[in-house]
């Protein structure tokens, strides 16, 4: 397999004033000695102009002869080539490729919607142009292609308060909080993808990540379900903290003294009044404690 090879091409201001010479030579030729071979002057200067390539900053130029790799010109400026060259240019420019969100399933079978955003251009102009077809129809199939993959390999979120992983004990990865660590993988897998075609990679991230249509409904309820319960349950960490502190600051400075029931029926209160939603609303006990 060939690679990249960079072609020294002759100065386009020099091949021109040759070409102007060329001219001047058959117009006084024609003026002067009136022979009409002169004429083949106009026809060479014509056929030398065709040689001449202009390259602009971030761009190259692909040098092919009858089918055969000659080379490619990278240095901006006003050249000559052989006119015989097949010329096509690149631009070596950044590019971005802002995906359209695709419809896939995450590790758990869940529908999902997500995109991405891929920073890259053109590093190797040989395997561009001769290596693949179209490279840049190219870049978005296989970017598609790898976010597919990257999206197989791990769950959109948890549900589970602490979500821990079944072998190692750690929380496992998802798409929507592993953000660093899928990123990640998303660019050495698509970087790896386009190598082929002589793309760099600058940046590779998802731009877009969401449930399906389908059962977005669903897991919303669920995800606002989960947050709930997780709510709830420091709400009752911190009620029974503030019981236990109630009932101990009682017992010490002996200012009352329960017996089982008594204690019981307080917690129970306390609970309640701690828990819940709504404002607590007190009953004045006109009797003794236990009436």
């Amino acid at each position: 397999m060939k690679n990249e090879k960079v072609f020294s091409a002759i100065s386009g201001y020099i091949m021109l004033f040759v070409i102007f010479m060329i001219l001047a030579i058959t117009v006084l030729g024609l003026i002067y000695i009136q022979n009409p071979w002169f004429i083949l002057g106009i026809v060479l200067s014509i056929f030398l102009m065709i040689g001449f390539v202009i390259v602009s900053p971030n761009e190259s130029s692909v040098l092919v002869l009858f089918g055969e790799y000659k080379g490619t010109i990278k240095q901006n400026g006003f050249f000559w080539t052989n006119p015989f060259f097949l010329k096509k240019k690149f631009s070596l420019r950044a590019r971005n490729f802002d995906s359209t969100p695709i419809k896939v399933n995450d590790k758990v079978g869940n529908p999902i919607k997500i995109g991405v955003v891929l920073v890259w251009r053109v590093e190797e102009t040989f395997k561009a142009a001769f290596e693949v077809d179209e490279f840049e129809h190219f870049v978005v199939v296989q970017s598609e292609a790898a976010l597919r993959k990257l999206a197989g390999k791990y769950p959109y979120d948890n549900f589970e308060d602490e979500p821990v992983h079944p072998a190692g004990g750690e929380a496992e990865t998802t798409l929507r909080s592993g953000v660093e660590e899928v990123n990640h993988e998303l660019e050495k897998e698509i970087r790896e993808r386009l190598e082929i075609a002589g793309i760099h990679v600058i940046e590779a991230r998802i731009n877009y990540i969401a449930y399906a249509e389908e059962i977005a409904s669903a897991m919303l309820r669920r995800q606002q379900a989960t947050a709930v319960v997780a709510a709830r349950s420091k709400i009752v960490e911190g009620a029974v903290g503030m019981v236990e502190m109630a009932l101990d600051q009682l017992a010490g400075k002996n200012i009352i003294e329960f017996d089982h029931e008594a204690k019981a029926a307080m917690v129970s209160n306390l609970m309640v009044v701690l828990c819940s939603d709504e404002s607590a609303r007190p009953v004045i006990n006109a009797g003794t404690i236990n009436h």
